[in-house]
Parts: C-alpha cells; structure tokens; sequence
C-alpha cells in the first residue's frame, strides 16, 4: 500500500506546551502512515499561505496542529476543495475541533487521522470570506476584541469569560433586521451569532438544541437581554441548555434556523469571524453544503426548531411566495 503524501502545518507558538516535544510526538505517530513535509507559521506566513501552497502542490491530505485561528485558515484554504483536513487541536480555546468531537490530545487526534474515516461537513461563506465556526456581531464581537493575547495565553478560554463579563456591565441593545429566505425580522438585540458549528463553550451560539455542521443550515441566536443581571442570567441559562443538547427557553433568547442571512444593524455593530475581527455590520451568511472534507471520529444527533416569542420589539415580515432563490 502506498504512502499518502500529507502537509503538516505546524503553529509553533500555540497553547501552552513544549511546541517541540509535540512535534516529535506527532511526527513519531503520524510517520507510520504518511510522508510528511513539515511546514511551520509565522507571524508573517499564516496557515491559509501554506495550505493554499499545499493544495497547489496536490498533497493527499493538509494537516493543521495549532489553536482556532491555525484551523480555521487551514480551513478555509481548503473550502471547496476534496483534499480532507486533518486537525490537531493544540491552542487555548480549541472550539474548532470540540464543535467536530475531534479529541484534544495529540495521540488521540493522531489516532482520528490514521483511522482515514472522512466527512464533509458545511462551511459559511461570510462577507466574501469562508467560515468554519461562527460569526458574531454585538457582545460577541466586543468579547473576542477585548480579550488580549497575553491573557488568552494565561488563562486560555477563560480569558474570554473575564472579557465577556466585563462586557456585560457595558450592554447595550441595538435595532437589527435580519432577512431570512422566507421572512423579515425586525428585533432589539445585544447579540447575534450566526454559527456553521459551535461547541458547548459557545455559549452566545446555544440558542438551538444541538448545532449541525452538515444539515446545510446555519444556526441564528438572537441575544435581548438589556440589563447586567439578565444578560448573566442568560448567559447561564445558555451554557446549561448547550451543555444538555436543549433549546434555550428564556424569552429574550430567539432562535432560528436558515440557508442564508443577511443582518444589518442602526448603530453598526462590529463583526467577529472564527476568531477575528472583520469589520462592521452589515453581515451577509451563506451555507455551503458539504464545503469541507474533515477527519472526524463521531456523528452529530439531529435536532432542529425555531423560535422567536418573547423578544422585544420583535417584528416578523414573512415574505412573498412570488421570491424565490436563483
């Protein structure tokens, strides 16, 4: 049997780790099946540049080992390609692979890319850009902006919930319409993710009761909390209902589920894609089915259900039977 020729794109200031010990670990594990060609960031050569070589160069398979921002450019290099991605989750949050159930240590994650077991699973394609995760607009956006490197390398995910919780004391609602294929709805919100796949720890992305990356949908929660103590309470209730695989059942929590989104926002709000900042609000979302092939060693559940009741302000314009899509 021939050997696959494999790309290992390797982030060596991720996580808190001896980059180099792991290294070896890696190469040590993944040498039995593939014959690797190493190819290491910097701050100047991101992960997109080399798996976009890669895939020039016709490699079997592009592996990514780093943290989010490292997978996700991989990721997206890769978007609406067939060459499969295999992960090894190795930064602070690591959502990318808990989203996807891919194990978080090394051996492991070696394991799920030796056992060759594929699957294609959605990617978003998000103001011109590709999107793995999600994208967030309002608190979200403020969360991720605010929440500094060195902390990020100290605390690791809990960097985020010191700056969310610091962000809470500073909510404020603003007016959004957010236009759906079939309807137009006009609400006061804090918050909005619009996610592809979101883990558990995604708290402001738990508004539906289990989050498919390969239904071809993209998950919409809608945030309206307008006090310091709601948006808590919220936020709780969110991390319980994700951790349970349940629908959020506040009335300032909505949901919905659709093919396409667009979202604009008086005052603009600012947009965080996979991780990082992008701009400004307005935020178009598209589902691309089947966008990307992942090594991954488990299948989702299936659940799916909508709901909006309760929030304020809410407005729902359905559309037309006469638009259809092109």
């Amino acid at each position: 049997m021939s050997r696959q020729k494999a790309c290992l794109i390797f982030n060596p200031v991720s996580g808190n780790a001896d980059s180099e010990q792991e290294l070896e670990r890696i190469k040590q594990l993944l040498s039995t099946q593939f014959d690797l060609d190493i190819k290491f960031t910097t701050k100047e050569v991101g992960a997109d540049k080399l798996a976009n070589v890669a895939v020039e160069n016709n490699f079997d398979i592009i592996i990514a080992a780093g943290g989010d921002g490292t997978l996700s450019e991989a990721a997206r290099a890769l978007g609406e390609t067939t060459i499969p991605l295999g992960v090894i989750p190795r930064g602070t949050a690591n959502a990318f692979a808990s989203a996807l159930g891919i194990p978080d240590t090394l051996d492991e994650a070696c394991e799920t890319i030796l056992s060759g077991k594929t699957r294609r699973i959605d990617i978003g394609r998000c103001n011109g850009k590709l999107m793995t995760l999600l994208a967030g607009i309002g608190f979200e956006a403020e969360t991720v902006e605010n929440a500094s490197r060195d902390a990020k390398q100290r605390w690791g995910a809990l960097a985020y919930l010191v700056s969310g919780i610091q962000q809470l004391r500073e909510i404020e609602l603003f007016d959004a319409e957010i236009e759906t294929d079939d309807k137009i709805i006009r609400v006061s919100a804090g918050a909005l993710t619009v996610a592809n796949a979101a883990p558990p720890t995604s708290i402001l992305a738990q508004g539906p009761a289990g989050i498919l990356y390969d239904d071809g949908l993209l998950d919409i929660t809608i945030i309206s909390s307008n006090t310091w103590a709601s948006a808590i309470a919220a936020s709780y209730h969110l991390l319980q209902s994700g951790l349970r695989g349940d629908a959020a059942k506040r009335d300032d929590i909505g949901y919905i589920r659709t093919k396409r989104v667009k979202i604009t926002t008086d005052p603009p709000q600012k947009i965080v894609l996979d991780g990082e900042m992008i701009g400004n609000t307005p935020l178009e979302v598209e589902c691309v089915p089947g966008g990307l092939t992942v090594m991954v060693p488990m299948l989702p559940a299936e659940k799916v259900s909508e709901k909006l009741e309760g929030l304020p302000d809410l407005e729902i314009e359905e559309k037309s039977s006469a638009v259809t899509n092109e």
